[in-house]
C-alpha cells in the first residue's frame, strides 16, 4: 500500500540571531530574506510539486494569521494550522502534526520541513524526497544530511554507515570544534543535520511512544481537547504546557534503530545568522551583498540591509542592518552574539525585542510614526471587510483622520461613515470599533493622547479573531 505524501511545515521559531529584522512577533520565516517570497512561502513552493495536499503547518498561536495570510497569498490550498500555545521543541510539534495527518483515518508519509531554511536547488530537493520515499514507505525514519562544504562548527553532524547514498544512521554528533569538523570532512560519511525528515506518521508516533511515552501522552491529550476554528487547530493550553520539551533528534532519531540518512547537496542553509545570509546572497565583485538602497565605497565582503539609504565607506567584513527603529552594526565573524543584544532588550522589557515599529494584526497593520510624553501618532491600515475589536481604553482618547478608503465607526451608541479627509474623536472610556466596509484598504491616521499609551490599555468586548484582553 502506497502512503500519500503530506507536507508538514514547522513554523515555531523566533529567529533572534537575525535581529533587528527578525523579531519575536514577526520572525524570519515571515520575511523575504533570500528572494521575493518569504521563507515560509518559499518552503511551500519548493514542496508543492510533490503533493496536491495542503500542508499541515505547526505554528506559534501568536503567528496564526501571518501563516494563513502568507500561504493564501501564494495560492496554497486550504490548510490545517496546528497552533502551539507554548513552544515545546520539535518532537511534540511533529507529534501534533502526525495526529492531525492521521485524524481522517490515513497514514501518510510526513515530509517535515523547517519553514525558515534556504534550498537553492529545489529540483534536487524534490528528487531526494522521491529517492527516500521507498525506505520511508517501508518504515524507516529518514533524515536528509547535507553534504558539508566546509568544516562548519555551527551545525550538528550525522554519521552514516556508508559514504554513498541512503545509509543507516550510525550516530548523531553535537556541534564540533574546528579540528573535529575537519576530521569529519576528511573521513567522509559525515553530514550536516538539516532538520528535514520523511517518515510515516504512524511510525513516528510508534517510535516516540517507545522512547518518550510521556510526550505522546501529553500531545494526545492536547490534541483531543483541541478547539477547531476554521483552518486553526488550537491545542489545549494546559495539556500542551505540561508536555516535556525535546527535539526529535534526542527523543527519537538518536534512539531508534530505524533511522536512515540520505546525503543531499542542494544549496541548503539554515540562515541562522547574518553571516549565513551573506553566504547565500548574490555578491558584487568586491564580495558585498546588499538589500535596499546601499552605496559601498572601498568596502569588501560586507552585508548591508537598508530600509533607508545606507552608505559604507572603507569597511570590510561588516554587517549593517537598518530598520525603522533599530540599527545593527557588527563584525561579520561576531554576528552570533546578536542574541545577546536581544537578551538585554528582553531584560530591560524593551519592545524592540518583540515588535517592529510596524505591527501586523489579523485585520491589517499599524505603524507608530511618532510619539512623545503624552501622545502617539499611528498610521493604520485595515483590510477590506475587516474590523477591529469592539474596545475601550481607560487612559487615552483617540482622533481618527481618514486618508483613503471608507471607515465605519461605532462610537458609543452612534454609527458613523467616514470618507477621505473626514475625522472623528473617541473620548477616553467610550466603547468603539473601526471597520472597513469597502473593497479597497482603509488608511487612516490615529492620534492618541493621554496619561498611558501602552497596547495593553485595551478592554475588548467583542472580537471576531478570538482575542481577549
Amino acid at each position: 500500500m502506497a502512503h500519500p505524501l503530506q507536507p508538514v511545515l514547522l513554523s515555531g521559531g523566533s529567529g533572534t540571531r537575525l535581529w533587528p529584522l527578525s523579531r519575536e512577533a514577526y520572525p524570519k520565516q515571515f520575511l523575504p530574506l533570500a528572494g521575493d517570497d518569504t521563507m515560509v512561502q518559499e518552503t511551500w513552493l519548493r514542496v508543492a510539486p510533490l503533493s496536491a495536499r495542503a500542508p499541515i503547518v505547526v505554528a506559534n498561536e501568536e503567528h496564526r494569521f501571518l501563516v494563513a495570510e502568507q500561504l493564501r497569498q501564494i495560492g496554497a490550498p486550504a490548510l490545517a494550522i496546528v497552533l502551539e500555545p507554548v513552544g515545546r521543541n520539535t518532537a511534540p510539534a511533529i507529534a501534533a502534526a502526525a495526529l492531525q495527518a492521521m485524524a481522517g483515518g490515513e497514514d501518510p508519509l510526513l515530509l517535515v520541513l523547517p519553514s525558515d531554511h534556504v534550498v537553492r536547488d529545489a529540483a534536487g530537493f524534490r528528487r531526494a524526497v522521491q529517492e527516500a520515499s521507498a525506505a520511508a514507505q517501508a518504515g524507516a525514519l529518514v533524515t536528509f544530511g547535507v553534504v558539508p562544504s566546509a568544516p562548519e562548527t555551527g551545525f550538528g553532524y550525522i554519521q552514516s554507515t556508508t559514504t554513498q547514498g541512503l545509509g543507516k544512521v550510525q550516530r548523531f554528533v553535537e556541534k564540533p570544534d574546528a579540528a573535529t569538523a575537519q576530521g569529519y570532512l576528511a573521513a567522509g560519511g559525515y553530514y550536516w543535520n538539516s532538520g528535514m525528515f520523511l517518515f510515516r506518521a504512524s511510525r513516528y508516533l510508534e517510535e516516540l511512544e517507545r522512547h518518550r511515552a510521556d510526550i505522546v501522552a501529553a500531545v494526545r491529550k492536547a490534541f483531543e481537547a483541541a478547539r477547531r476554528d476554521g483552518d486553526f487547530v488550537r491545542l489545549d493550553r494546559e495539556a500542551f504546557a505540561a508536555c516535556p520539551s525535546d527535539s526529535i533528534d534526542y527523543a527519537v532519531m538518536e534512539k531508534t534503530g530505524d533511522a536512515m540518512v540520505l546525503p543531499v547537496d542542494i544549496g541548503w542553509s539554515d540562515v541562522g545568522s547574518w553571516s549565513a545570509l551573506w553566504d547565500v546572497a548574490e555578491r558584487d565583485a568586491d564580495g558585498n551583498a546588499h538589500h535596499g538602497d546601499v552605496i559601498a565605497i572601498d568596502s569588501r565582503n560586507s552585508y548591508a540591509y537598508a530600509q533607508r539609504l545606507v552608505a559604507l565607506v572603507g569597511v570590510d567584513d561588516m554587517v549593517v542592518v537598518e530598520t525603522d527603529d533599530a540599527v545593527l552594526v557588527a563584525r561579520k565573524d561576531r554576528v552570533q552574539e546578536v542574541k545577546q543584544v536581544v537578551a538585554r532588550l528582553k531584560d530591560g522589557q524593551r519592545s524592540q525585542a518583540v515588535l517592529h515599529r510596524k505591527v501586523y494584526r489579523p485585520w491589517g497593520a499599524y505603524d507608530s510614526i511618532d510619539m512623545g510624553e503624552r501622545f502617539q501618532v499611528k498610521r493604520i491600515t485595515v483590510k477590506p471587510g475587516a474590523a477591529l475589536s469592539l474596545q475601550m481604553h481607560h487612559h487615552r482618547a483617540e482622533h481618527w483622520i481618514v486618508v483613503s478608503g471608507t471607515a465605519k465607526v461605532i462610537r458609543g451608541e452612534e454609527t458613523l461613515l467616514l470618507s477621505e479627509n473626514q475625522s472623528t474623536y473617541i473620548p477616553l472610556g467610550v466603547t468603539h470599533r473601526l471597520e472597513n466596509p469597502g473593497k479597497v484598504p482603509l488608511e487612516l491616521i490615529e492620534v492618541q493622547s493621554g496619561s498611558y499609551l501602552g497596547e495593553d490599555d485595551i478592554v475588548r468586548f467583542e472580537d471576531v479573531y478570538g482575542r481577549s484582553g
